[in-house]
């Protein structure tokens, strides 16, 4: 009896230890899973007040408002990650808070903003083509969420969200800032075919070219800076004629590279690892 005590004894302190590193370290898990960085989270949110602010600009008819606020909520949404990369203040509730910013952002306010402008004039094919835009968002975000770690980085799979509501936020913008007619016949139409090729554009397979191999503390040639100026020229010039051209040629540039690699005999470099090469196709 003696001896179970004494072993009892010796056995104690060790427990006693083992329990509140335990206990010590559970609260710390339990501190570190409650805690949310604020800064990257500032940005997501401004990125989510003006896609929810280009709603309200929409139900209130102002629609050039709505577009520029969907360009605002893509310029935010894009420093976001940045600054959680360069504060290494990654997490993953920012990455579930971002995905769900963007779908808002890019997926309804894009498609309700376009369908309130001129698409509600073609009856059920105006919203069949939101809907189809706002599905696509979806399901592309869903995917880019499944497929995070497992394709290139230097580019996505699909056309990025933020990209595609720009294309379409930029027609709006385009044709208010011109004095499209809207009631024309072709300028429904000419709509609904940018909305829903944005949208299928989306859940395609081409690759279109990320920018994140791009790092801003790397060196440049002198051109480039040339370049910047004259880029930021234009767009203080003729921000909607020249933001919508340039979305336009990016909406294009994956199936031109997707199909000049398979005319190469070269994969697909935004699939997935594991999927088998194959000619192009829209989905």
């Amino acid at each position: 009896m003696a001896i179970r005590l004494r072993r009892r004894k010796l056995r104690g302190p060790a427990s006693s230890a083992a329990a509140d590193d335990f206990t010590a370290s559970a609260v710390r898990r339990v501190g570190r899973r409650r805690g949310i960085y604020l800064l990257p989270n500032l940005f997501t949110t401004a990125a989510l007040f003006a896609g929810f602010f280009a709603i309200v600009q929409a139900m209130n008819q102002e629609f050039e408002w709505a577009a520029k606020a969907i360009f605002l909520a893509m310029v935010l949404d894009g420093m976001d990650g940045r600054v959680a990369r360069l504060t290494n203040t990654q997490s993953a509730f920012g990455e579930q808070y971002d995905s769900l910013s963007d779908m808002t952002s890019f997926g309804v306010a894009p498609a309700l903003v376009v369908y309130e402008w001129v698409l509600h004039a073609l009856g059920r094919w105006g919203w069949a083509g939101a809907f189809v835009y706002c599905c696509c968002a979806a399901l592309r975000l869903a995917r880019f969420n499944a497929n995070l770690g497992v394709v290139d980085k230097r580019f996505f799979q699909g056309l990025p969200s933020p990209a595609a509501a720009a294309l379409v936020a930029g027609f709006v913008w385009l044709a208010v800032d011109n004095h499209f007619q809207i009631r024309d016949a072709w300028m429904p139409w000419a709509t609904f075919g940018v909305t829903v090729y944005a949208g299928l554009a989306m859940v395609s397979s081409a690759p279109f070219y990320s920018g994140k191999s791009f790092h801003l503390g790397r060196s440049v040639p002198f051109w480039v800076m040339i370049v910047i100026v004259v880029v930021i020229f234009f767009v203080s010039s003729e921000p909607a004629i020249f933001l919508f051209s340039l979305f336009c040629c990016y909406a294009v540039s994956g199936y031109v590279y997707w199909l000049w690699r398979w005319w190469r005999g070269e994969t697909n470099p935004a699939r997935p690892t594991g999927d088998s090469p194959g000619p192009p196709t829209l989905g």
